[in-house]
């Protein structure tokens, strides 16, 4: 006898109730404090907890309701250039600097879609440099070198 339950939903469930139990554990090493004084574990913990009950939820509707379809494949493409993109922002940003890693990760990360063209791509990582700017550089004024020591025509 086959149970009569979504894959999908169980497998979705069972993601957010792991994640948010991470961090309501991790979180319960500092301060909670209160609503009106919260402490640096107050709101991992609230928002840990909402994970876990989002996940309960989900769960729970993929009880009754088989999938009908057979699960999609693993987007490979998009998981490896996603990872990537991670990857080569953390060992890249101080030596290449702060444009070209925008530009490249947004790139990557734009392409990681089959659904976007290579033009496409450019237009978001070209947008997303031009607000990473104005957020970052501009707006909270952090000090990022532009372009870093790699590069021997920026002068840096």
């Amino acid at each position: 006898m086959a149970l009569n339950v979504s894959k999908n939903d169980l497998a979705s469930g069972a993601m957010f109730i792991a994640f948010g139990a991470y961090f309501v554990l991790e979180s319960t090493r500092y301060e909670f404090g209160t609503p009106f004084r919260m402490g640096p574990g107050f709101m991992p913990v609230v928002l840990g907890a909402v994970l876990v009950a989002l996940g309960l939820a989900v769960a729970a509707k993929g009880f009754g309701k088989p999938d009908d379809e057979a699960p999609a494949p693993w987007p490979w493409r998009g998981i490896a250039l996603v990872l990537g993109t991670i990857v080569f922002f953390a060992a890249t940003i101080r030596g290449l600097g702060f444009i070209p890693v925008v530009l490249i990760s947004g790139f990557a990360t734009a392409m990681s879609s089959t659904r976007n063209s290579i033009l496409q791509a450019l237009v978001i990582a070209v947008g997303l440099c031009v607000l990473c700017y104005a957020i970052f550089v501009f707006g909270l004024g952090m000090l990022v070198p532009m372009f870093g020591p790699w590069l021997n025509f920026a002068g840096a």
